[in-house]
């Protein structure tokens, strides 16, 4: 068979699109760096902080589990994520109510695949969402956000996509802190979202991975204002520093228990089950406990001088960007030097990634893998190029009562200072 038969073999949903754009820097990063580049690795979105040593502890002791567990998850460990919801959102949900996936990014296409339904999403979004529903020939609607509103989606908005077909199966997927802005939702901004979405009967994903990043401690699900309509996405890979143990869970209403009992079958069909040593270690992370809340608050810490240290620097450039409220991103506009940037061919957001990189070593991701036209040129910095562990130790000496200034981040985080550095010069060169 010839190649060009074997290429019209491949599901037309897939053909055309490219590996994770996140997964496609991080890896041509580690190879520009095992080729002897220096490499400041801001493009993939993985949390710098060590798993806490007590969930640590807890995977080493069930390291010997090894039978399959329940499609929907370990029991012990569904109920500590409904007591965790109860304690932390104030939220009541059963055990029966969560199921258990390799990932929320499984559990997020097993369930587009199981509800029949149109998807919104609000530009900028993480990049694996529409890729998703095109590989299941879904239909996407891209919600418009602006800097000038913090780059949330506004009750309007929602309200004009939908009042044409008001009884049309949507759903609706918020994420907050978001990536990859940094920006999160007032509870006024949750509260109008709410009602419209109550209104238009919109199954509302809200992925709420980052909100233990949130660097006032304050994060307020959605699910508050909407339960009945309201799936709350989390995990262990952003709080918890567990990217690569790949956990994920679906927090559901009772209300939408049909579609949590869909995806289980599609699971049965698929994954089977997720990995039995993590999810026992998974039940400690989620029980909390003071050690978990002094590691919580310190990388929130070391987390909010980080990104107004850059929010600093990238402003003093004249690059705009909104300021980061939780999580690890900033998405700053460099619109102020489109004319400089032509004049080396430099047009749209891809090929000034492309060029940073090749140039300097900064790796970061384009705004078009999130949503935006090319010649839109912005980009999202993940700012996670640093020794977590050393930097939560030397946060931890200073003390919680004296700020952690600008010495701090150039001791303890220098790669992401370099970057900076490196950056403005850039710039100033062109």
């Amino acid at each position: 068979m010839n190649n060009n038969s074997d290429r019209s073999s491949i599901n037309l949903n897939v053909r055309g699109i490219l590996p994770s754009a996140t997964l496609r820097i991080n890896e041509l990063s580690n190879k520009l760096k095992s080729e002897g580049k220096e490499i400041f690795k801001l493009g993939l979105g993985q949390s710098p902080f060590p798993v806490p040593e007590v969930v640590v502890e807890s995977l080493r002791q069930h390291a010997h589990e090894k039978d399959y567990l329940p499609v929907m998850g370990l029991m012990a460990l569904r109920q500590s994520i409904a007591e965790y919801m109860s304690r932390v959102q104030h939220i009541s949900r059963r055990a029966e109510d969560i199921i258990i996936g390799p990932g929320s990014k499984e559990l997020l296409f097993i369930m587009q695949m199981a509800y029949y339904g149109d998807l919104l999403i609000p530009r900028p979004s993480w990049v694996s969402y529409a890729p998703q529903a095109r590989l299941l020939g879904r239909s996407v609607y891209w919600l418009p956000t602006g800097p000038e509103n913090n780059w949330q989606l506004t009750a309007d908005e929602l309200d004009l996509v939908c009042r044409d077909d008001p009884t049309r199966p949507r759903i609706l997927i918020l994420n907050y802190p978001s990536n990859p802005t940094g920006c999160t939702y007032t509870d006024d901004q949750l509260l109008e979202l709410a009602y419209v979405a109550r209104k238009y009967n919109i199954v509302l994903l809200s992925d709420e991975i980052y909100g233990e990043t949130r660097y006032d401690g304050e994060h307020k699900s959605i699910a508050r204002y909407y339960p009945e309509g309201t799936i709350i996405s989390t995990g262990l890979s952003k709080w918890c520093g567990a990217g690569g143990w790949r956990l994920g869970a679906f927090i559901f209403p009772q209300e939408l228990k049909p579609l949590q009992e869909a995806m289980a079958i599609i699971a049965s069909e698929t994954f089977t089950a997720t990995s039995a040593p993590i999810q026992y270690a998974a039940i400690r992370a989620f029980q909390g406990g003071e050690e978990i809340d002094n590691y919580l608050a310190t990388s929130r810490r070391v987390l909010a001088a980080l990104g107004e240290f850059i929010y600093t620097k990238l402003s003093q450039m004249q690059v705009k960007l909104n300021r980061p409220e939780g999580g690890f991103y900033v998405f700053p506009d460099f619109d102020h030097y489109r004319q400089d940037l032509a004049k080396h061919n430099i047009l749209t957001s891809a090929s000034l990634c492309n060029r940073l990189l090749e140039d300097t070593g900064i790796a970061m991701l384009p705004a078009s893998d999130f949503g935006f036209t090319p010649d839109t040129l912005i980009s999202r910095i993940a700012f996670v190029d640093f020794d977590g562990q050393a930097a939560i130790q030397a946060a931890d000496s200073i003390g919680n009562d004296t700020p952690l200034d600008e010495s701090f981040i150039i001791e303890n985080c220098p790669k992401i200072a370099t970057a900076l550095t490196k950056m403005e010069a850039w710039f100033k060169g062109l």
